[in-house]
Formats: structure tokens, C-alpha cells, sequence
């Protein structure tokens, strides 16, 4: 049987090997996210804010139809400066790699090859879900329904505030996944701290986070955990602020016809524009936040992983 394409980075494997924390970074908000040099900036930090709390970063992408698990640092520059790099979740994965292709990892393909890895935790700014008008486009993420079938614990900002949030957690309630709001009961909202929506779990700790992570191991629960992490107060652009904002680039991209993947990237290029930039350094500040906060949880597990095999 040939072997897989997948290379583990020097770094990611030893740490892998020897049960230290690793906490697994998505590549699209490098490819897709913002312009050279400020995502390969972003990058590097989110990497060493991983690093700063003690765990090993592992930014994925596939390269030349390699599944990359940890970059270093001239193949993060190279990705970051690439042009039209496909955009890969789970139906474009296998294809992309297949083919010599390269791709940045959405959070869904990002799951998958952390899982193939061994890697638990994985920090992004927000996942997708249910987008507005989904009843009659039928547009659901894929990352929906890749929490509820891939043991990876997602540590996130919430859903993007552009999506039906509503819906999104109906749906991941119904996929069965849980959904932990960190030291609040409200939901976060990307962008925004809080939302009128109930989060349907709450804990405070990294700790606990971990334990529920290990538990559904233990009980043989497919699928992995969102953790719904607020951003820090003073980052944050005030719901009430954002919402007339949202609804006008959504019209601006009905307008426009824009459909399928393509409306993600649409819509938060349009909410750039009409915030001037406050959107874009609020997603920074969050993903930063996230990739601390991961840290942490990957921190806690690797001790219940190290308890357990005493």
C-alpha cells in the first residue's frame, strides 16, 4: 500500500512523540485571510503565542500534495506569498493532495489532519456554520458536521457573526456536539464579546475543558468540542454596531450573486471595508486570544494523557 503523503515537522513530531502539548492551526486565514507581509506577521505570532504558553504549534497545509502537520518557517513564507491557493475542506482534501496540488486547510480538512496526526486541539478565530437564507441555498458549513464526527476539541471566537448563529447551534445540538462557552452563559459573537444567544454548556477552566475532552474519549463519543471563547473586551466592536454593518454586505453579495465558498471571503473583504479595518484587527486579536487560551487546554490534557499512562 503506498504510504501516505503526510510529513510531520520536526518540531510537531518529537512533540507528538514524547506526549508534550500541541495545539494544531488552520491555514486559510494565512492564504485566504489577509494580504502579504501582515499574515505572515500574524502567523509567526499566533505560532509564538502557542509557544509562549508551552505548547508546540502545527500550522497545516498541503504543499506540492503533501499534508504538512507544522511548517517552518521558509514554508510559511512561501504560503503565505502564494497565489491561488485552493481553499480545501473535507470534499477537496484527498483531491488536492492527489493531484500535487497546494492548499490551505479550512477548520474542517484542519480537524481531519490534526486527527491523522494525533493532535487534540486546534485554535482558529471562528468556524463556519448555517449561513443566512440556508433555507432555501441550503449553505451549511462543512465544519458542522466535522465537529460532530472528529475528536478534535475547536477552539474558536464562536461562529463568524455573518452566519445564522441561531441555526449554526441547532444544528451542532442536533450533530451532538458540545458547545462550551468560556467563563460567560452567553454564546460569543466573533467579533463581539457577548450575544442574546444562551451557550448551551459553560466552563471556566482550561482544565475542565480538557477533562470533558478526555471523558468523551472515554465514553466513545464520536466528534470533537467547540469551545466558544469570548474576545477580550477592550478588541471587541460592539454587536450593536456590527449588525447594520453585516446586513450590508450581506445585500451587497445577494446583490452580486455571490455564492457557495466564495460568500465567506466576500463578506468579510466588505466588512473590512465598512469598518475601515476594525474588523481585521478584531479578528487578530481574537485568533491571538484563541491560540493562548488552546494552549492551555493542550497544556491540561497532555497531564490527564500523562496521569492516565502512569
Amino acid at each position: 500500500m503506498t504510504a501516505l503523503p503526510l510529513q510531520r515537522s520536526a518540531e510537531v513530531a518529537a512533540a507528538v512523540a514524547t506526549s508534550r502539548p500541541v495545539v494544531a492551526l488552520e491555514s486559510t486565514i494565512i492564504t485566504h485571510g489577509m494580504p502579504f507581509p501582515q499574515n505572515l506577521e500574524v502567523a509567526r505570532h499566533v505560532e509564538d503565542d502557542i509557544r509562549g504558553g508551552g505548547a508546540t504549534p502545527a500550522t497545516i497545509a498541503v504543499i506540492d500534495g503533501t499534508l504538512h502537520i507544522g511548517l517552518d518557517d521558509v514554508q510559511l513564507e512561501r504560503l503565505a506569498q502564494a497565489k491561488s491557493v485552493a481553499k480545501l475542506s473535507r470534499a477537496d482534501l484527498a483531491a488536492c493532495m492527489a493531484t500535487g496540488g497546494t492548499g490551505a486547510t479550512t477548520v474542517a480538512a484542519t480537524m481531519i489532519a490534526a486527527h491523522l496526526a494525533g493532535i487534540e486541539i486546534f485554535a482558529t478565530g471562528g468556524i463556519g456554520g448555517v449561513h443566512r437564507g440556508a433555507e432555501n441555498s441550503f449553505d451549511v458549513s462543512a465544519d458542522l458536521m466535522e465537529l460532530a464526527q472528529t475528536p478534535v476539541t475547536v477552539v474558536a471566537a464562536g461562529a463568524k457573526a455573518i452566519l445564522d448563529v441561531d441555526k449554526t447551534l441547532e444544528v451542532l445540538e442536533t450533530q451532538g456536539v458540545p458547545v462550551i462557552a468560556v467563563g460567560q452563559d452567553s454564546f460569543p459573537a466573533f467579533w463581539s464579546a457577548q450575544s442574546p444567544l444562551a451557550a448551551p454548556l459553560r466552563m471556566d477552566t482550561a482544565a475542565e475543558i480538557a477533562r470533558a475532552h478526555h471523558m468523551r474519549g472515554q465514553l466513545h463519543l464520536p466528534g470533537g468540542q467547540l469551545v466558544a471563547h469570548p474576545i477580550p473586551a477592550a478588541e471587541e466592536i460592539p454587536a450593536d454596531d456590527l449588525a447594520p454593518i453585516i446586513a450590508q454586505a450581506q445585500a451587497d453579495a445577494d446583490r452580486h450573486g455571490i455564492k457557495g465558498k466564495a460568500v465567506t471571503p466576500y463578506l468579510l473583504q466588505r466588512i473590512f471595508e465598512l469598518t475601515d479595518g476594525r474588523s481585521l484587527t478584531a479578528n487578530i486579536a481574537l485568533v491571538r486570544n484563541n491560540a493562548r487560551f488552546a494552549a492551555e487546554i493542550a497544556s491540561e490534557l497532555a497531564k490527564i494523557s500523562r496521569g492516565a499512562g502512569s
